[in-house]
């Protein structure tokens, strides 16, 4: 089987807009929009084939970029591999530099672009910080405090899990938080009543995560337009929150936990060859902190999900 591998950028500028590249029409699927890139040459390393496609392309020279997404597609005749990374510095005015018509967007103008359908994971990726950050179980005025620190320090995606709360409290104090800062992160809830909650995601545990793609015919429960997350643990359940059609998941856990002390931990090595196989946007989870971000982009993740490792102290 022949393998071909191909790289390509999401390139941010100093607003983070994104650039987007238009196929030619009488290309295959001509007329849709993509992240420019090119194939790897033999002789090269993934950012030296990264760097040579976009000067090619675009007539910039990277000066910092990571990894963002590794995508594999098997078809009967050759294995694609979309190697994805994120382009955070360049010098040189971005053009189309082969005649192709190119796009500055912001995140959210990327739902209105058509792309192959291949490329519908990198959009999300795209969309998606590169940290997680789970809140504790603790006294609500803390919460909140900690909560509108954490959003003022940037961070943009908030797992509002509190295991100690009741249906009725656990919504009050949802609808609390989403009218306060629902505007400025995306938070994403626990438990049977997140579906219903308007403007917030929803994290599906793994036994909900089962108890769906175990049904007769599948479903997503949520709308395109909310974000669905699902927790993982091995291939199987990876293999489940892709056909039921989930944004993004976790992957855990990584490293041994305070929290889950008995749980056997997937190790580097593990998770790394989980995630070559996986289509989403992953956050490994489970012992990590910020010091461990780089080598998670470097397994194939979108980046890490913690509680002690993101959350701001008290002080």
């Amino acid at each position: 089987m022949r393998r071909i591998h191909v790289m390509a950028a999401v390139i941010r500028d100093p607003q983070r807009r994104i650039l987007i590249a238009r196929r030619p029409d009488n290309a295959h699927q001509g007329g849709l929009w993509e992240f420019p890139g090119g194939k790897l040459e033999a002789d090269e390393t993934r950012l030296d084939g990264l760097r040579r496609e976009l000067k090619e392309e675009l007539g910039i020279t990277v000066i910092s970029a990571r990894p963002l997404i590794d995508l594999q597609h098997d078809y009967t005749d050759k294995q694609i591999r979309l190697d994805v990374w994120e382009v955070s510095s360049f010098s040189g005015d971005a053009h189309g530099a082969e005649g192709q018509p190119v796009r500055w967007v912001t995140e959210q103008q990327l739902n209105d672009f058509s792309f192959p359908a291949a490329n519908q994971p990198i959009v999300t990726a795209a969309q998606l910080p590169d940290r997680y950050l789970v809140t504790p179980d603790m006294d609500e005025p803390e919460l909140l405090d900690r909560i509108g620190r954490a959003v003022a320090a940037g961070m943009r995606l908030i797992q509002l899990r509190q295991t100690q709360l009741d249906d009725a409290h656990y919504r009050a104090l949802c609808e609390q938080v989403m009218a306060r800062w629902g505007d400025q992160a995306i938070f994403m809830l626990k438990g049977d009543q997140a579906p219903v909650m308007e403007g917030a995601g929803w994290h599906l545990t793994a036994a909900q995560l089962r108890e769906l793609a175990q049904q007769p015919t599948p479903v997503r429960p949520l709308s395109e337009h909310r974000w669905l997350a699902a927790s993982c643990h091995n291939a199987e359940e990876l293999q489940m929150a892709e056909a039921l059609g989930v944004d993004f998941v976790t992957l855990s856990p990584v490293l041994p936990t305070q929290t889950h002390p008995d749980a056997l931990p997937l190790g580097w090595e593990q998770a790394h060859a989980l995630l070559t196989r996986c289509r989403l946007p992953a956050y490994l989870l489970g012992g990590l902190t910020l010091a461990e971000l780089n080598t998670a982009h470097h397994a194939g993740a979108q980046g890490i999900a913690a509680i002690r490792g993101l959350w701001p102290s008290s002080q």
